[in-house]
């Protein structure tokens, strides 16, 4: 297999394992996506935007691996084609891992931000907490017992 082969042939199957990673995120990202947002425009929007970085940030990276000559060995070109192949596997699976990390990182904020406000709204309801003076006065000091 010649360079030029083999440059080809490792372009070609890193960005369509690219392209279809990405979309196995844009897949498995739209639910995390609708119950943060709950409106569907968002959500599509926000995916879209997602999938954009994505694709970017690793067909750049794969574009900077493709090139460098960094492979040890005897230079057998299947050999080097596997090893650049595992760098890339890896490579993806990092900026999915990244991907999947941000996207549950924005729904347990959503959650926590659901529940403080639904927190708040209770207190309120009371009339404790939320800057309001409390509805009962505190209780008077007590004067000490007399000393013996």
């Amino acid at each position: 297999m010649t360079d030029t082969a083999l440059y080809i042939t490792l372009l070609a199957v890193s960005i369509a394992l690219t392209f279809l990673v990405g979309r196995l995120l844009v897949t498995a990202g739209e639910p995390f996506l609708q119950e943060v947002f709950q409106d569907e425009k968002v959500t599509r929007s926000v995916n879209l935007l997602l999938s954009v970085l994505f694709h970017l940030i690793t067909l750049g990276v794969l574009a900077i691996i493709s090139v460098i000559d960094w492979v040890p060995g005897d230079g057998q070109p299947f050999q080097t084609l596997v090893a650049r192949l595992g760098v890339v596997l890896l490579v993806l699976g990092v900026a999915y891992g990244v991907s999947m990390l941000v996207l549950i990182r924005v729904r347990e904020r959503r959650r926590a931000d659901q529940i403080s406000e639904h927190v708040q709204e209770r207190l309120a309801d009371r009339g404790i907490g939320g800057g309001q003076p409390q509805s009962t006065p505190p209780p008077a000091p007590t004067e000490p017992p007399p000393a013996r």
